[in-house]
């Protein structure tokens, strides 16, 4: 690469640098949603990945992705689509699958959509919004949450997974908040980040509490367990934190 090339800036997010620490090294990646391209481009870049297939559901986002790579000198090693999820990615073509910046729910439906990932693919897992939905759905699924970190990038914290196939089973309530992984981790953020958990759900609780339905009860006694079951772990850190000090 160009001395000049190297010598540019990319400006990739923190979040997205935790994704792109996430991927296995010299992995063939599937970066859906890829919007400007900086993680694909990042990952070619630095040598952690060999090949990535870049792709959005808009065409803007895939051109200025492709001009980018470009102008990085990556794109080379890039495809580019314009697709919906993994819709363009052929099965066998990538070991890993990233998908970041968009909610836990379309997370979901995107894997949901591409059944083939459950084979020998890594998936590296960063949802914006509904962090929750897509916990459910991995252990609803089969697939085990190996490890999970998070990053604090501006005002906000963000939870970045990496996931397989196999040995996953139904998580509850306050599982699908805070992984096992998260919470084995010794994130320094993991207190911060349950304290905001559990400030969430409590109000959450408190706004249908009042519900009468049949579907605001079930609603509350999602909510409520998976609030009891955050407070009770914030506590126990806290409580461990005033022994060790």
């Amino acid at each position: 690469m160009p001395p000049f090339l190297r010598d540019m800036k990319l400006p990739i997010s923190k979040r997205l640098l935790c994704c792109a620490e996430a991927v296995p090294q010299g992995a063939k990646v599937a970066d859906v949603g890829c919007d400007h391209g900086y993680l694909g481009i990042y990952l070619v870049q630095s040598g952690r990945a060999s090949f990535v297939h870049a792709s959005d559901l808009r065409e803007m986002p895939i051109q200025k992705a492709l001009q980018n790579a470009l102008r990085f000198g990556t794109a080379d090693k890039m495809r580019f689509s314009r697709a919906d999820g993994l819709d363009a990615v052929e099965p066998n073509s990538v070991d890993t699958v990233v998908c970041a910046g968009m909610g836990g729910d379309l997370i979901a439906q995107i894997l949901e959509a591409a059944p083939w990932v459950r084979d020998n693919c890594t998936l590296i897992l960063q949802p914006q919004s509904s962090g929750n939905d897509l916990r459910r759905y991995l252990g609803e699924r089969g697939y085990t949450i190996l490890k999970e970190r998070l990053v604090q990038d501006g005002g906000f914290l963000y939870a970045v997974m990496t996931a397989r196939f196999g040995g996953g089973t139904p998580l509850s309530p306050g599982r699908q908040y805070a992984s096992d992984a998260l919470l084995s981790s010794g994130d320094p953020l993991l207190a911060p980040y349950l304290s905001r958990i559990e400030r969430s759900l409590q109000e959450t609780v408190a706004g249908i509490s009042k519900g009468v339905t049949d579907e605001d009860r079930k609603k509350l006694a999602y909510y409520g367990a998976a609030y009891e079951e955050i407070a009770a772990i914030l506590r126990e850190i806290n409580e461990r934190g005033q022994d060790d000090a």
